[in-house]
């Protein structure tokens, strides 16, 4: 399996195993930390809750796939894998995503805030409502969560259309995307590919200031790579 990233950062706080990728001028400046996927099997670098993984190379890159293993709360199959020895507050996120594609009911997402796997904000997609018909499926295609006391069903039916959107430009469900989560004490806001404008922006609803950030997955398998997470300074 070839490593996801280029080389390695000298000794970072709390002994990370972390990697800067090859990156344009300016990115190491922007504090910007890059966890190694490739070594997702290290307990010293990674914590797994509720989810198996494979390392695996998807349409030419390098990834990491990760599969729950069982449901943890009714209607739900959440697996999270964790960056150990990082707390994570305000700044961006960013990962290349990919979920099962149009016909199968993947979520795939990033979560910060968490505290273990029945306590987190998550921003999460469903890449088989991108294009799906009738229009007020794809209003559902991205989606904030704050669990245990705001689940999407919760949101949904207090808060119709509040903490869930389309995205525009629209990903293909079969295919990789780009999303940048960007994390401010009161606000979340969220971007896919090259969107000029944030396709969903809502109001944090955990109080919790700090917590463990990784990737997040419901129901079936997902991939990821590339995921950089820049902290604000």
């Amino acid at each position: 399996m070839n490593r996801l990233t280029g080389f390695h950062r000298p000794a970072w706080a709390c002994a990370l195993a972390v990697v800067l990728t090859c990156a344009p001028a300016g990115f190491a400046k922007e504090n910007a930390i890059a966890p190694d996927l490739s070594r997702i099997n290290d307990a010293k670098s990674w914590t797994l809750i509720n989810a198996d993984f494979d390392t695996t190379t998807k349409d030419g890159k390098s990834a990491v796939q990760l599969v729950p293993k069982a449901k943890v709360e009714k209607g739900s199959n959440i697996g999270l894998a964790l960056v150990q020895g990082l707390e994570f507050g305000e700044g961006r996120l960013e990962v290349d995503l990919k979920g099962k594609g149009k016909y199968q009911g993947s979520f795939v997402g990033l979560a910060f805030s968490v505290v273990d796997g029945k306590t987190f904000e998550a921003v999460y997609f469903r890449p088989f409502n991108f294009v799906r018909d009738p229009e007020f499926f794809r209003s559902r295609a991205v989606q904030y969560v704050a669990w245990p006391d705001n689940p999407w069903e919760k949101l949904r039916t207090g808060q119709p259309g509040k903490f869930e959107s389309t995205i525009n430009p629209v990903p293909d469900p079969e295919g990789w995307f780009h999303a940048r989560v960007e994390v401010t004490k009161k606000k979340v806001r969220v971007w896919v590919d090259d969107g000029k404008e944030p396709c969903l922006v809502v109001d944090r609803l955990a109080g919790r200031t700090k917590g463990k950030v990784g990737l997040w997955v419901d129901s079936h398998e997902s991939s990821f790579c590339n995921l950089k997470i820049v902290p604000a300074k």
